[in-house]
């Protein structure tokens, strides 16, 4: 028996050593595998340096670390953009976290060969535009990537050939390419679901597939040596010429050389130069005719030329560089010719051509497309919002109502400033705000130079916010939902932060099938219950947004297409108070609220009144006002146990919390 002791002894240790194996690999936590990513990447700007190990980086849906996106506790996405990052992103790290669907690292610093993406587990959206990637892309390098619906790499400096791997994805929806040095021809693509294509500006040559046919140009420009629809038709090569003095044989057999006559090759060649004069004398006299006609109609041809958005378009169709470069414009049919719109007597009119004669930043990809900054010759600068799903009415229609909201006038809505119409897309213009969003205050990283929101500043804020929304409701009697898509990145800070609500009342222009995935009144708990809203959608928009001005925190439902209770803002506040945790729930980093407790109390109260499933039981728009009007910036904090009272309110009987009497 003794014999064979030794054998399950090994055998043990074996195991043993294969459990602690297993174990190193995939018994990390989340927080150990994002700090062992975070040792592969050079932080100049200390942008990460809330990634430690003393706090999670998630709690529930709320992330605790910048960048992370955080769903029933698990990261699920990385949003790394414009934090002047570089190094080294371990691929094989990222992989080790089981629920990471999302990667965002654009607009940073990385250089050299793409990262291994296949590490990185089945992502369905990778985002790596403007950076500095260079060097080719092996043909297998996405094999086996059958998640993959998003793939962003623009604006790097990508060699060699596009992978077919990539092509064959079978999910794949959105695959932007633009501004880098691929060569040889575009591939086949076949996937039916594909909605955004971007090739322009590589050096891409050949036929354009007849899958892509029908793909807009802007898709294909800038590759000189492209052709064939939607481009310019593909030209054969000349074959040789075949002398006049040999004939064509029958197959096989040599050419056979007839001796011609010079005399009468004299009087050939005699006759082609005449020929030649002549053609040549009636082209000059074409080109003078069309010279002239040119310089006569000049400025007008300069206005309808301009107006050709779908041929000139300067603006980006993507995420692209930050500065933009005008474009040659190219006038196809008369039907696209259109201008500029002014919907304001006090501004100073300019033309479509002064817009795109100016470079653009890009400022972002909103939820119905991207938002640019321009500054026109006279040095205004304006914001130009771009729109691909307003084909819900027709050009008389839009045009009324968009005059219509220039003519509303309120110190806290973003006044329009003029539009343009095009059966495609539409431009609405705004003038630029210097001081940027209420998210990007609320949820950027805070330093010095640009302190955490206080409260009294809060305050201030949301009742400029149902100012706005007041007067929205009452010179738009008729609309459903007269503002509709209500949330912290359309309310816009001024100089003295004073709010401007913009994006309002485009509810009647847009697409229905858009508006009800993506518009914020569609998110509420009465359309996913019976598929209806009200104005009291608003009212539900409005408490969310205070309730996220309070605490801090980005609203989950911002980014989901329909309503979810358990990802709700108001529901995990709620959840907070009756484990009484109250005082958790306000922002930490505002400042200002020591002798201002009781009135943030009442605030967040209003806030979730303002969120009732019930929308019987949630407040009226008019209510909402007069008690946030009552509210000061500075309270009687006397009761120390405010806190406790507050929760008794919710939970107990008689007068509660929630009483309207």
């Amino acid at each position: 028996m003794g014999r064979h002791i030794g054998r399950p002894a090994r055998n043990v240790v074996h195991v043993l050593v294969l459990i602690s194996f297993v174990g190193v690999t995939f018994g990390l936590s989340d927080t150990e595998i994002l700090l062992q990513f975070k040792s592969s990447l050079n932080d100049s700007s200390s942008v990460l340096v809330n990634w430690n190990a003393l706090r999670n980086p998630c709690t529930f849906n709320y992330p605790n670390w910048n960048g992370v996106l955080c769903l029933n506790g698990s990261v699920w996405g990385l949003k790394l953009e414009q934090m002047n990052l570089s190094g080294t992103i371990a691929a094989e790290s990222l992989g080790l976290l089981s629920s990471l669907r999302a990667v965002s690292f654009m607009n940073n610093k990385f250089e050299g060969p793409l990262p291994d993406l296949r590490k990185m587990g089945p992502l369905k959206s990778i985002y790596l535009s403007d950076n500095g990637f260079s060097g080719n892309i092996s043909d297998d390098a996405f094999e086996g990537m059958t998640s993959l619906k998003k793939l962003y790499m623009a604006n790097n400096r990508l060699t060699g050939t596009i992978p077919s791997s990539l092509v064959q994805l079978p999910k794949l929806m959105e695959l932007r390419l633009e501004a880098n040095k691929f060569q040889g021809q575009v591939p086949e693509i076949k996937q039916n679901e594909m909605r955004s294509l971007g090739l322009a500006n590589n050096e891409l040559e050949g036929p354009i597939p007849e899958s892509l046919s029908k793909m807009d140009p802007s898709t294909f420009a800038g590759n000189k040596n492209l052709c064939g629809p939607p481009l310019d038709p593909c030209v054969l090569p000349k074959h040789p010429e075949i002398p006049n003095n040999v004939s064509q044989p029958p197959k096989g057999q040599p050419p056979i050389i007839v001796q011609e006559n010079p005399n009468q090759k004299k009087e050939v060649s005699l006759l082609k130069i005449i020929m030649i004069v002549l053609v040549l004398g009636v082209s000059l006299g074409i080109i003078a005719a069309i010279l002239i006609i040119f310089y006569l109609r000049k400025r007008k041809t300069q206005i309808e030329r301009a107006s050709s958005y779908e041929d000139s378009s300067k603006l980006p169709t993507s995420f692209g560089s930050s500065k933009v470069e005008p474009e040659p414009i190219e006038i196809k049919k008369k039907a696209d010719y259109g201008k500029l719109s002014f919907v304001r007597d006090d501004m100073e009119p300019f033309d479509l051509q002064d817009m795109l004669r100016a470079s653009a930043e890009v400022l972002g990809s909103g939820t119905f497309g991207a938002s640019y900054k321009t500054v026109i010759s006279n040095g205004q600068a304006y914001v130009v919002k771009r729109y691909k799903q307003m084909n819900n009415v027709g050009r008389e229609d839009f045009q009324e109502h968009i005059k219509r909201l220039g003519r509303l006038e309120h110190p806290n809505l973003l006044p329009l400033t003029a539009f343009y119409y095009r059966k495609e897309e539409k431009l609405l213009l705004y003038e630029f705000v210097e001081n940027g969003s209420l998210a990007g205050k609320l949820h950027a990283n805070h330093t010095e130079q640009q302190p955490c929101l206080d409260w009294q500043t809060r305050l201030k804020i949301i009742k400029g916010v149902v100012k706005g929304m007041a007067y929205l409701h009452n010179e738009l009697p008729g609309s459903i939902i007269p503002h509709g898509h209500l949330k912290s990145s359309n309310v816009l800070l001024d100089k003295s932060f004073e709010p401007l609500l913009t994006d309002y009342a485009l509810r009647p222009l847009i697409n229905p099938d858009n508006a009800h995935t993506l518009m914020v009144a569609y998110k509420s708990p009465e359309y996913a219950h019976n598929g209806k809203i009200s104005k009291k959608s608003d009212v539900w928009s409005l408490g969310i947004l205070i309730l996220e001005l309070l605490t801090g925190k980005y609203p989950e439902n911002y980014l989901l297409q329909g309503y979810d209770s358990k990802a709700s803002l108001s529901n995990w506040v709620n959840n907070m108070v009756k484990e009484k945790r109250t005082g958790d729930v306000f922002d930490k980093e505002m400042k200002g609220a020591k002798y201002s407790k009781s009135e943030m109390i009442n605030l967040l109260k209003i806030g979730l009144s303002c969120c009732e499933e019930d929308v019987l039981a949630r407040m009226e728009l008019k209510e909402v006002i007069e008690k946030i009007e009552r509210l000061k910036e500075g309270g009687n904090d006397h009761d120390e146990h405010f806190c406790d009272g507050y929760v008794q309110s919710i939970n107990g009987p008689g007068d509660g919390f929630f009483s309207h009497g």
